[in-house]
């Protein structure tokens, strides 16, 4: 699986967190409650499931995905810093 799907259901997450919330404070309309309830739990589910099931993370990034709403970005966050200090810092051949 892509990073960029994880990024995509990260940001479906928080969006709907926001909708819901939103949605909550204000008005309270049944179906847009109907729509963004489901929505936001099965890209929850996503972002936890795909963290969960990516090669050499730490058990941080695991933990942080689990968060509602901003794990999964905090999770890709830190999953980019551990990919950028994974490689290899190039070598001078001197000459």
């Amino acid at each position: 699986m892509r990073r960029r799907h994880l990024r995509v259901a990260a940001h479906g997450e928080l969006v709907s967190l926001i909708v819901l919330l939103a949605n909550l404070a204000t008005a309270h309309l049944k179906p847009l409650s109907s729509l963004m309830g489901p929505l936001h739990g099965c890209a929850y589910l996503f972002v936890v499931i795909a963290v969960w099931r990516l090669d050499r993370i730490d058990t941080t990034a695991r933990a942080i995905a689990v968060l509602p709403g901003i794990g999964g970005l905090l999770a890709l966050r830190r999953i980019g810093r551990l990919g950028m200090r994974a490689r290899p810092v190039p070598q001078d051949s001197g000459g």
